[in-house]
């Protein structure tokens, strides 16, 4: 890619729409671009846009995590604990968008961090961390699932959950399946749904605490002093948020995994980190408050093994009208169906990705006419209703245990992200090449450093109450079971194929570095004219 020191008429330009065997060899290159970087991941199809990757980012983060998992958080670990889990992990995860933005900007591909951990670290780990996050992708969608169960039981219909979770499930591999833009259009309008939902709730719910409720009380900080609040069952309450707090904010990485689907990647990424973040952590933050202020900890059906009650119902319900409650339970089973629609797309990518890096057989690379590695949505969306088809063993509950699995699960892959751009960062610069970067993380050093230390400090008390007061085997498991996996993995690839870290100036920084397009050049152009401008500040607004 060019400096962008560099004069107008040195940009190279390449044309991504030439047509290419797409299905052959997906490991080796399909062709050289003209300054001889070659392509090996850089296949799919750019067709979402920025209206529609920003509003992707979002629905990735706001679904059954904040819609369901804060009943959880607030039931176990009461207001403050809470409060406090979502501010530090939106920290962490501010951080580490940062750093993953830097490095998805430079090279924009489907793989995305998982690609960069095997080729900036160590093949091994690029090989454990890609199959550990397709199977939190796919675990993802199957509590997507099971979450539409206990959302649906909010009405008293005699179709069984089961039966509405696997109707769902063929809808969203048909969505995935047929081409990239039936999906991030049906994600751009569930998205865009909850976002409006979440700032009607933020408004609703001041004025609820302020007096606007059924018991035309003011309740102020009132739920703050009852019964334990406002830090539930100690340390152990207030470790164990940090995991549901961990699988509410995961996805806002995944959104790095669309780069290789996304029109002019190295401007439209950058704007999507930059302003994506701020609009979740205020989502998340404020949403968080108003619901302990309002819900008390100790509201029957919050968390139980067969139910979960969405807080966001409850706040409704106490505006005064059933028909309130009913419909906030009718946008939360949008917003479920949204994440596990946004689940199947990142793991079916990473599953492709897995292919082209030769971590999995060559038949998942394999493309349709619209680019879309179809082979791989069956196989990812396979694993996802055989884990939702454990629901028997109640719903709640196993909905719980897959919440703690993807919530640890995302936590080392946010270890993983800041060690791989700690590298980037080193390799850039013994090679020269920081001034190429189109998009600078202004944290680093100290951003990457510090969200390592957090993150694995998290990962090990977490799991303070499956010892605390007595030793709970199941949930130990469901805690620590994805540690012992990766490192089995990543230590078993890198003894088989004897794989190398390599130093700064062997790190390969020119595959599938991203050139501009003639489209980008013209997006460019038009987006400095008064229409551009406009646009740019509607598609920030919505």
């Amino acid at each position: 890619m060019a400096s962008p020191h560099s004069d107008p008429e040195d940009v190279h330009v390449i044309n991504h729409e030439r047509d290419k065997d797409l299905e052959d060899s997906p490991s080796e290159p399909a062709y050289a671009i003209n300054d001889h970087r070659p392509i090996i991941a850089d296949k799919l199809a750019r067709k979402l846009t920025a209206r529609q990757v920003q509003m992707i980012a979002i629905g990735g983060t706001i679904g059954t995590g904040l819609f369901l998992g804060t009943g959880k958080s607030l039931a176990t670990g009461g207001p403050a604990s809470m409060l406090i889990a979502y501010l530090i992990v939106g920290g962490i995860v501010m951080l580490t968008m940062l750093a993953l933005g830097e490095m998805a900007a430079f090279v924009p591909i489907a793989g995305s961090f998982c690609t960069f951990a095997g080729r900036y670290v160590d093949d091994s780990l690029g090989f454990a961390l890609t199959w550990n996050y397709w199977f939190n992708d796919a675990v993802s969608t199957a509590a997507d699932l099971v979450a539409l169960q206990l959302v649906f039981a909010y009405w008293d219909t005699n179709l069984p959950g089961w039966g509405l979770s696997l109707i769902f499930w063929v809808l969203l591999i048909l969505a995935n399946i047929i081409t990239v833009k039936a999906y991030g259009e049906l994600e751009y309008w569930l998205s865009l749904l909850k976002v409006i939902t979440i700032t009607i709730f933020i408004i609703l719910g001041i004025a609820v605490n302020c007096g606007g409720n059924n018991q035309h009380k003011y309740l102020g900080a009132h739920n703050w002093y009852i019964g334990d609040a406002p830090f539930v069952g100690g340390i152990g309450g207030f470790a164990s948020v940090f995991v549901t707090a961990s699988f509410a904010y995961g996805g806002t990485e995944s959104i790095a995994i669309t780069a290789g689907e996304t029109k002019n990647p190295t401007k439209n990424l950058p704007r999507v980190v930059k302003n994506v973040f701020w609009r979740i952590l205020l989502f998340y933050i404020l949403s968080v408050l108003l619901i302990g202020l309002n819900v008390p900890y100790n509201t029957p059906g919050l968390s139980s093994k067969t139910s979960s009650t969405s807080p966001f119902t409850l706040v409704f319900q106490m505006a005064g009208a059933q028909a309130a409650g009913s419909f906030i339970n009718a946008v939360i089973l949008t917003s479920v169906i949204s994440a596990g629609n946004h689940a199947l797309f990142a793991g079916t990518r990473l599953l492709y990705a897995l292919s082209v890096d030769r971590h999995a057989p060559k038949v998942f690379g394999k493309l349709n006419r619209n680019r879309v590695p179809w082979i791989a949505v069956l196989a990812t969306s396979a694993i996802s209703g055989l884990c939702f088809g454990a629901s028997f063993i109640g719903a709640g509950q196993l909905w719980t245990w897959l919440q703690n699995l993807v919530g640890v699960s995302n936590q080392l892959a946010w270890i993983a992200i800041s060690v791989t751009s700690i590298r980037f960062r080193g390799a850039l610069a013994a090679q020269n090449k920081t001034h190429l970067l189109p998009f600078k993380n202004w944290t680093y050093p100290w951003g990457p450093w510090l969200s390592v230390i957090l993150n694995v400090v998290i990962v090990l008390v977490q799991g303070w109450n499956s010892f605390s007061p007595k030793f709970t085997g199941v949930d130990f498991v469901s805690y620590y079971i994805e540690l012992p996996v990766m490192a089995i993995m990543w230590l078993g690839w890198k003894a088989w194929k004897r794989t190398k870290v390599p130093t700064y100036e062997e790190m390969d920084l020119e595959t599938d570095v991203y050139v501009v397009s003639e489209e980008d050049l013209v997006e460019s152009e038009k987006e400095k004219s008064a229409r551009g401008r406009l646009e740019r500040v509607l598609r920030w607004i919505f």
